[in-house]
């Protein structure tokens, strides 16, 4: 039996019109269990039709924040405005909205190999948009627990106010400088992939969608590759990948070439390099 709760809305930071970071703290104060790379379904009542809509989205906050779960939401408004989104966007700080335990296995971090000894490749994730969600989550809960494999999250996204994560994401990387890498082991670089349009004319980085970071050019290293300064193998990386269908085939199609495995379609032997996750 699925068990409806309620929570508040205590923080909503608008982004721009049609993204925002949302924080919401369950109506006894406690702070539901999840691991890093879960998903909360949440509701709302939405009086055009006259019941509460449910959506899952994937938990941007971290298991050992006992304060609030976050959550960066796009309002969808095409084809048609999206019915939970719409009212979501339309709420303050301190309405009411309904969830459900959170739940999920296609991203949760892998620790052991099939033979049972300690996973300690270094750690690749893409995110396309609001995929990022779950590797914010994965970046402060390994950073939380200590963990010295090397991560490193790049993220995809059409303008630069789009990067919803960025001063987070810089700060932890210049922890990482400041405390060695043999300490905190990390580093984010982004993508925009409209940068001949005006709002994006300061972009100096990476110019595409957040998979070319995996492509080569002219037999050169890809980019990915450039950053590490070694070849990317399934012995040393293992990679996750949230976003939209086309984000993960543009993903796979570099990877696959390269003779990395999906969880899902993993060797007779148990062995993967890749989980991912889409949400269209």
């Amino acid at each position: 039996m699925v068990i409806e709760n309620k929570a508040t809305l205590t923080y909503v930071q608008l982004l721009k019109e049609d993204l925002a970071v949302f924080r919401m703290v369950p109506n006894d104060g406690v702070i539901p269990e999840y691991k890093a790379g879960q998903f909360i379904t949440i509701g709302m009542h939405v009086p055009s039709e006259g019941k509460v809509i449910r959506r899952a989205y994937s938990i941007a906050s971290h298991p050992e924040n006992k304060k609030y779960v976050e959550l960066v939401i796009r309002w969808v408004r095409k084809p048609l405005p999206g019915r939970l989104t719409t009212q979501l966007f339309n709420a303050k700080e301190g309405d009411e909205i309904t969830w459900i335990k959170p739940t999920g296995a296609a991203l949760l971090i892998n620790d052991k190999l099939p033979n049972g000894e300690k996973d300690e490749r270094r750690i690749v994730c893409l995110g396309g948009g609001t995929g990022i969600a779950p590797f914010v989550s994965f970046a402060q809960h390994l950073h939380d627990i200590g963990d010295k494999r090397e991560l490193i999250v790049l993220h995809g996204a059409s303008y630069v106010d789009e990067l919803s994560y960025k001063q987070l994401f810089t700060d932890l990387e210049i922890e990482s400088l400041d405390r060695g890498r043999d300490q905190w082991n990390f580093r984010y670089r982004a993508a925009i992939s409209r940068p001949q349009e005006w709002f994006n004319r300061s972009w100096s980085g990476q110019v595409g969608r957040v998979e070319t970071f995996l492509r080569t050019k002219d037999g050169e290293p890809s980019p990915l590759e450039q950053l590490i300064g070694e070849k990317i193998t399934p012995q040393n990386t293992t990679f996750y990948i949230c976003g939209w269908q086309g984000t993960i085939d543009g993903c796979m199609d570099y990877l696959s070439a390269k003779g990395f495995a999906t969880e899902r379609n993993k060797r007779p032997d148990g062995s993967f390099e890749v989980k991912y996750e889409s949400y269209g």
